[in-house]
């Protein structure tokens, strides 16, 4: 799997099409309900180092009030 991930096979990229990284931030581009807790993440809210998972379609990351939140990329767009 590493070796797919050097050879840029497994592309993350956001709801514009830019190519994501670990520690890289993002912006959410919808009002997203965090299943399980009451809050609500807001549209434009800035999210900073977030770390990319094995699958391309999600990120992980850390919000003020939640931690090890994962994403949808197609709710992010980079920063």
């Amino acid at each position: 799997m590493a070796a797919m991930l050097a050879k840029g096979v497994m592309d993350t990229r956001d709801s514009n099409g830019a190519l994501l990284a670990d520690g890289d931030a993002v912006t959410l581009i919808k009002d997203l309900k965090v299943k399980g807790t009451s809050v609500t993440l807001k549209r434009g809210t800035r999210v900073t180092s977030i770390r990319l998972t094995g699958d391309p379609d999600e990120i992980e990351c850390r919000v003020e009030k939640v931690k090890g939140l994962v994403l949808r990329t197609e709710f992010v767009k980079k920063a």
